[in-house]
C-alpha cells in the first residue's frame, strides 16, 4: 500500500504532484540550451530549483502553521510537512531520470529533453484525471479538469520559456 500511494499518490499528494511537476518543466523550458551545451548541467539545473522550491514550501508551510498554532513548531511536526511536501520533489525523479540517461548518452540528448518534457505533461494529465475520479466527476468534468491542469501548466512553461529566450 505505501509502495502504491508513492507511485500513484494520494488524494494529499496532488496538489504537490501538480506544483513539482509545473517547477520541472519551467526548469526544463528555461534550461533546454544549458542541456544542449553541456547535458549534466540541466539535469543539476533541474534538481537544484527543484529541492529550493521544496525547501521554501516547507519553510512557508511551516511558518504558517506555527504562526497558527500561536509557538514553534517541534522538528517532529516540521518533518511531518517535509514528509507531506515530498510530492514536489517525487515528481521531479523520472524527468531527472531521463536527462541523465541523455547525459550518459543512452538516450539521445535531444530525446531525453523530450521525453522529460512528455513525462511532464503526461503527469499533469494523469493528476487531473486522478483529482476528477477522487471528486467523482462526470465525462466532461474530468476533460474540463484535466485540460485546465495541462493549461494551466503549459502556459506557465511557455511564460518560462518567453522570459528566459
Amino acid at each position: 500500500m505505501r509502495l502504491r500511494s508513492l507511485v500513484l499518490g494520494t488524494r494529499a499528494t496532488i496538489s504537490g504532484t501538480v506544483y513539482g511537476t509545473i517547477v520541472v518543466l519551467a526548469a526544463l523550458a528555461a534550461g533546454g540550451n544549458a542541456f544542449q551545451l553541456h547535458p549534466w548541467r540541466l539535469d543539476v539545473i533541474v534538481a537544484v530549483t527543484v529541492v529550493v522550491l521544496w525547501l521554501a514550501h516547507v519553510y512557508a508551510h511551516g511558518l504558517g502553521e506555527s504562526l497558527g498554532l500561536g509557538r514553534r513548531l517541534t522538528v517532529s511536526e516540521l518533518t511531518n510537512i517535509a514528509r507531506r511536501e515530498s510530492a514536489i520533489v517525487l515528481a521531479a525523479v523520472a524527468p531527472i531520470v531521463l536527462l541523465t540517461l541523455g547525459a550518459l548518452g543512452v538516450l539521445g540528448e535531444r530525446a531525453a529533453l523530450r521525453l522529460a518534457l512528455g513525462v511532464g505533461v503526461v503527469t499533469l494529465a494523469v493528476q487531473g484525471v486522478r483529482y476528477a475520479r477522487l471528486e467523482r466527476l462526470n465525462p466532461v468534468a474530468t476533460g474540463i479538469s484535466v485540460a485546465i491542469n495541462l493549461g494551466i501548466g503549459l502556459i506557465i512553461v511557455a511564460l518560462e520559456a518567453f522570459v528566459s529566450h
